[in-house]
């Protein structure tokens, strides 16, 4: 299936609620619908938008916006423990969670309430508590429009997932279109509670299962982070700033309560960008229709009516004042247009 929308109001279709539209934006469901597209329009500007939870409009968009639609999952195969599931790039993240949690399968339920779709978290390699989408992904299904929209399939280790990075933000930018991803969950419990409040929450839920795990961090998120329907807002605004050990010593002679965490590399921490900006004393800070969250700081929030720019302007604020008290320079997780 293939909808076409011309001169689209995208307020509705960006979680920031800023009014742009685009050109035209065009839904679609399989590859196919893909090269078809690509054949009738042979759009010389392009981008995927998918649930549009992760990006900043701040001009409106002269081009043709992507959006993936098809919602299916389906079981592909179980080997002993290993189950693999292929969702579809249109389908909303924390519904194949669900789905997976239902069905006893391990593997995604840190990552419960992540606002967007499945085709964009492998590009941003999305992540909280402890887990990260690359853990789960097996391989991806993509559509090469610079070779014909030929179908390719790429192997996780191809994907050069890092933090909150991937091929598809880099080498694969503006060439890639995602239609769908395969998961490979487990039916062993793999229980990850050691982040941040989880495993209090989950104790005071009777203990460790699948499904106190994801009812805990589902709690925790509605608590902490805004809900999108209500107040405008990208989610995590901010990447964990990673430093070198030796900068988070210092760091924690003055402020032994800050939170740190080790990473793959021993000689470099990441540290919490929310702390950060909260002891530069900016949570709850606001300025006319933007503000930090009262919760999360790493949250930057639309109170109504507000501008991409003045959302820009608030966060070169808070970067500045960070970098003011701390020494640290964080950097921007939402893509920014």
């Amino acid at each position: 299936m293939i909808r076409l929308f011309e001169a689209i109001n995208l307020t509705d279709r960006n979680s920031f609620h800023v009014r742009q539209s685009a050109e035209r934006l065009v839904e679609f469901d399989t590859a196919a619908d893909v090269a078809a597209i690509f054949e009738q329009w042979k759009p010389a500007r392009w981008m995927v938008l998918s649930g549009g939870n992760n990006i900043l409009f701040t001009r409106d968009y002269e081009g043709l916006l992507l959006t993936p639609v098809s919602q299916q999952i389906q079981l592909l195969e179980e080997q002993d423990d290993e189950v693999v599931v292929r969702a579809d790039a249109g389908v909303e993240w924390d519904d194949l969670v669900a789905w997976a949690v239902e069905r006893d399968l391990w593997g995604l339920e840190n990552l419960s309430l992540i606002p967007g779709k499945v085709g964009a978290a492998p590009v941003q390699n999305i992540g909280a508590y402890g887990a990260e989408a690359k853990d789960a992904i097996r391989a991806i299904h993509w559509v090469d429009t610079a070779e014909g929209c030929r179908v390719r399939v790429m192997a996780v280790e191809e994907a050069q997932f890092g933090y909150r990075e991937s091929i598809f933000k880099h080498a694969l930018k503006g060439r890639a279109i995602i239609t769908a991803v395969d998961f490979a969950l487990h039916r062993t419990p793999q229980p990850r509670i050691g982040y941040g409040d989880v495993e209090r929450e989950v104790m005071a839920r009777g203990g460790v299962s699948l499904h106190n795990i994801r009812e805990a961090i589902c709690a925790i998120r509605r608590f902490k982070l805004p809900d999108t329907a209500v107040l405008g807002n990208a989610g995590s605004f901010f990447k964990n700033p990673v430093v070198e050990r030796a900068v988070a010593e210092a760091l924690l002679a003055e402020w032994p309560e800050m939170p740190h965490y080790a990473t793959a590399d021993p000689e470099r921490v990441k540290l919490a960008a929310g702390w950060l900006i909260d002891r530069a004393g900016l949570k709850g800070y606001r300025r006319g229709a933007v503000g930090v969250h009262e919760r999360q700081a790493l949250v930057l929030v639309n109170h109504g009516g507000a501008t991409g720019e003045e959302v820009i302007a608030l966060a070169d604020y808070v970067i500045e004042q960070v970098q003011a008290r701390f020494g640290i320079r964080i950097e921007p997780e939402v893509n920014i247009l």
